[in-house]
């Protein structure tokens, strides 16, 4: 997850606008964002509390209620501050994918994710091998709706082969040795 959030970082420039979704994956993107003057919009605290001590970087929330459980904030109004808001890319984790598309198991992740998807130009999926065997869930958005696809080298042939002719970019990176 560490070399997946690291090659995704690599895709930001700097003083870019740019959203990233809560995840484990998602949260290794951070440590690479530092010297880059980004405006980043989150709903998920595990990736403002990471962004926090970086100086240049600015963080906006959407106004909404906090779900602990998710460690996101969400809003049942469209009002929530970010309608308004646009960006270059999305950086979003999954709990599965496959032929049928993105996946997520939580339903409130699921509402948050669409919402953010149409506020960005591109979207960008970090996810571990492990993601392309597991197959349900709910769905979030197409394949195809996937610009670039970040993952690790364990992913077999055929996956890759399947993948590259419905992403944009598919980007597999070695695995850390120490995960």
């Amino acid at each position: 997850k560490r070399a997946i959030g690291k090659a995704a970082a690599q895709l930001c420039r700097n003083g870019e606008s740019v959203i990233i979704d809560g995840g484990s994956t998602t949260l290794q993107m951070c440590p690479g964002l530092n010297d880059l003057s980004l405006q980043v919009l989150t709903n998920s605290i595990h990736i403002v509390s990471a962004l926090l001590p970086q100086r240049k970087t600015s963080i906006m929330m959407p106004a909404g209620t906090l779900f602990r459980e998710q460690n996101i904030i969400l809003s049942p109004y469209e009002d929530d501050g970010m309608s308004r808001y646009r960006a270059s890319r999305m950086f979003m984790g999954a709990a599965a994918v496959g032929h049928h598309g993105v996946m997520q198991t939580d339903v409130l992740l699921v509402h948050a994710e669409r919402r953010l998807i149409g506020l960005a130009d591109e979207l960008v999926l970090l996810v571990d091998s492990s993601k392309f065997e597991a197959q349900t869930g709910h769905l979030v958005c197409e394949i195809e709706d996937v610009a670039v696809l970040i993952t690790d080298d364990g992913i077999s042939d055929a996956v890759a082969a399947t993948i590259e002719k419905c992403v944009g970019r598919l980007s597999v990176v070695p695995r850390d040795e120490d995960q």
